[in-house]
């Protein structure tokens, strides 16, 4: 099976394949091009861009678990200027296909963010991280208000309405599938399931938190059964595609992903242990040829 032919489009937006890079774990995309051979991967999402820079959270950033990895990162990013001035040229020349994550800070920086996209006149696809749990405002606070997050989806259409536009969903909310048809009321090419899992962890004699803030994102192996049941879920709650992001470590979990019906996946904290992960899931479908992804079946919408 050659590349093309595992090619698909996210509303205007077309990938080589349906094999992504998670935002955060890649950074700006660049720092894997050694390991990871980005013109073969279906798109890199970039570390979150806010509208200025953030130089994230104090303390400890990063913790293992058992299972897993606690991030306090924060959105630490270089801002809106030199992203689109730098790093997002960088990674174009270096043959990946972009997608782009804006991080909303609130109102009043999140339409400067979406103009300054506008402006760079080479983004056709965002995922808008709508659900950062890291961040003192925005994020949570955003991505857990349905009305937000229509009213930030419809915002991203109307400034960028040539580019495509990805929702990025948060697990920790009682419903994710109301946030879902919040996105596509708001004109969400898609979707992306899910962010981190709030969780925490104590360490020293007198068992303190690990982090200043005290609870994280977890990410890795431990969040894949709670992202898989979101995906189930939404696949069959929305008519727009589900791109299912958390826990990855196999082949088989991609493949897990795509039968629950997800139209692509995301791989994350993976590539820090297994960089070679994303281009075996690439192997594995152009190995089943123009079947399409395995055990993909239509995606019914659930009546209400």
């Amino acid at each position: 099976m050659k590349a093309r032919d595992a090619a698909f489009s996210i509303g205007p937006a077309k990938f080589r394949n349906p094999v992504f890079l998670a935002s955060g774990p890649a950074g700006y995309g660049t720092e894997y091009e050694e390991l990871i051979d980005l013109r073969r991967i279906g798109a890199v999402v970039t570390k979150t861009v806010t509208f200025r820079p953030r130089a994230g959270n104090p303390g400890r950033r990063l913790w293992e678990t058992s299972a897993g990895l606690l991030n306090s990162i924060g959105l630490e990013n270089v801002g809106a200027e030199r992203f689109f001035a730098e790093k997002l040229p960088r990674l174009v020349e270096a043959g990946a296909r972009a997608v782009v994550s804006l991080g909303a800070e609130g109102w009043d920086e999140y339409r400067p963010l979406l103009d300054a996209a506008a402006a760079a006149h080479i983004v056709d696809a965002v995922e808008l991280n709508l659900s950062c749990p890291n961040v003192d405002c925005g994020g949570m606070s955003i991505g857990g208000d349905p009305a937000l997050v229509e009213r930030y989806v419809r915002a991203a259409r109307e400034a960028l309405p040539e580019a495509a536009i990805v929702a990025k969903l948060t697990p920790n909310t009682a419903d994710i599938t109301i946030l879902a048809r919040a996105a596509a009321e708001g004109g969400a090419h898609a979707v992306t399931a899910i962010n981190t899992v709030l969780g925490m962890d104590l360490r020293g004699p007198g068992l303190e938190p690990v982090f200043r803030r005290e609870r994280a994102g977890l990410s890795g192996p431990a969040i894949f059964p709670v992202a898989l049941d979101a995906v189930w879920r939404i696949a069959r709650a929305v008519d727009i595609p589900v791109v299912a992001s958390g826990g990855i470590s196999s082949v088989e979990d991609a493949e897990k992903f795509f039968a629950a019906g997800a139209a692509a996946v995301e791989v994350g904290t993976a590539i820090f242990y297994d960089p070679g992960l994303p281009e075996r899931i690439v192997d594995a479908l152009e190995a089943r040829g123009a079947a399409g992804p395995p055990g993909a079946k239509p995606r019914k919408r659930r009546k209400r």
